[in-house]
């Protein structure tokens, strides 16, 4: 197997009924919503969310207005709520096309592989408005190589885990953590799937500038394919 393949999404859908969920929730249940954090939102158009609290109080008005309790969405999104932290505006590229799947849920949630792999890298990118806790696993089809990466993790989540170590399809290998433990956002899971690490080790771009947007679409591929919910097929 070539560590340099570079997996289709073809394949991934040849295979979607052999993945299992990513959380122990129906992510196709009345009770999820799609959440928007574009600009078109105008309970975010005005609001700079640097207190954490205040975010997470918003979420949850979000998911009241939709009569839900989990959130879903984001994949290339054009999002306004980065503004909340300059970790998004370094080299003076403002940084806004989500790459990856949030999916906003209480924190302690147990995260679950959703394919049998191993562990490529972890790290705690600890800086405000960054993933936190970040796990990111390795997995194999057929003659290709892909990765999946989990973020806003609780810190636990590291604990006593190792470069290599074999993860078992559906498995728990971490859990959502709570704020300010997360990178300080309200407690959801950043999941993502990527084709090429690009020599990076425990973080990834989860986030991108428009310019960027093409190529990155090319190398984080649509989590849905894996996720397989009907609130993130219909945008």
């Amino acid at each position: 197997m070539s560590a340099n393949s570079i997996i289709p999404s073809a394949l991934l859908l040849k295979y979607q009924n052999s993945f299992v969920p990513v959380l122990p929730i129906d992510l196709n249940a009345s009770t999820v919503c799609r959440l928007d954090f574009t600009a078109h939102n105008s309970l975010l158009a005005n609001q700079i969310l640097t207190n954490t609290g205040q975010f997470n109080f918003i979420i949850t008005q979000m998911l009241q207005e939709k009569g839900a309790s989990i959130g879903v969405g984001g994949y290339l999104e054009d999002r306004i709520i980065y503004r909340r932290s300059a970790l998004f505006t370094e080299n003076q590229k403002d940084r806004r096309i989500h790459l990856g799947v949030d999916v906003w849920a209480p924190a302690g949630t147990p995260v679950l592989t959703p394919l049998a792999g191993v562990v490529h890298s972890f790290a705690d990118n600890a800086h405000f408005g960054d993933y936190g806790p970040t796990i990111i696993l390795q997995h194999s089809l057929e003659n290709y190589s892909f990765y999946t990466l989990y973020g806003h993790l609780s810190r636990s989540s590291l604990t006593n885990l190792q470069v290599g170590q074999a993860i078992d399809k559906n498995q728990q290998f971490s859990s959502i953590g709570t704020y300010p433990e997360n990178g300080d956002w309200p407690p959801h899971l950043h999941f993502q799937i990527i084709t090429d690490m690009q020599g990076r080790y425990g973080d990834f771009p989860g986030v991108c500038s428009r310019d960027e947007k093409a190529a990155f679409a090319q190398i984080c591929l649509d989590p849905n394919l894996i996720l397989q919910s009907q609130y993130l097929a219909a945008f």
